[in-house]
């Protein structure tokens, strides 16, 4: 079995032979990722000698970096966006909508608030229900519905939003355990 060089110009998409679309299933994922690493695994390639498992090797990390890609939610978003050129620029670009700002703030408030695991609990299960409401409208901008195109735009707004919200479920995490460690 031979490798073809590994190439950055490849997309995550076309490494694991799946249309460009936000909604995936996972358990195909899964199988292709399984099916992709049993192919390229380097231990298959140790009989034909070093240049053949450092390329096995490029294309298992390949594989691996794009797998995790396609799996997280956000992160597909992100790379759909920029597929289609246009950037998140979550660093540069983090103006939201006042009432998504307000519920952060909400949040933010009952957080800190939070005295007791339950509570915490609570909010993360709030957090959590609204992460897949999120994600289900990032669906919806980026693959469209029948009579309603694309928009990556607003998409791309969607995605920054869904990092701020993964990033206070980290916050809510650590609260979590804090109150773990205190009991």
């Amino acid at each position: 079995m031979t490798l073809t060089p590994f190439s950055l110009s490849v997309d995550d998409f076309t490494v694991f032979g799946l249309p460009q679309r936000y909604t995936l299933d996972a358990a195909d994922l899964d199988a292709r990722w399984r099916d992709l690493q049993a192919r390229v695994h380097p231990d298959r390639f140790a009989a034909e000698g070093a240049a053949a498992q450092r390329v096995a090797m490029q294309w298992s990390v390949r594989v691996n970096e794009a797998y995790r890609r396609l799996k997280d939610p956000i992160q597909r978003g992100a790379l759909m966006c920029e597929l289609q050129g246009v950037a998140i620029e979550a660093e540069r670009n983090t103006a939201m909508p006042p009432a998504f700002l307000m519920q952060q703030m909400e949040w933010r408030e009952a957080l800190e608030e939070a005295g007791t695991a339950d509570e915490v609990s609570e909010l993360d299960a709030r957090v959590r229900a609204e992460l897949r409401l999120m994600q289900a409208q990032l669906a919806v901008l980026i693959d469209g519905q029948p009579g309603t195109p694309p928009n990556l735009n607003a998409a791309a707004q969607q995605v920054r939003a869904l990092m701020f919200v993964q990033r206070f479920l980290q916050d809510i995490a650590r609260r979590a355990d804090a109150l773990d460690q205190a009991s």
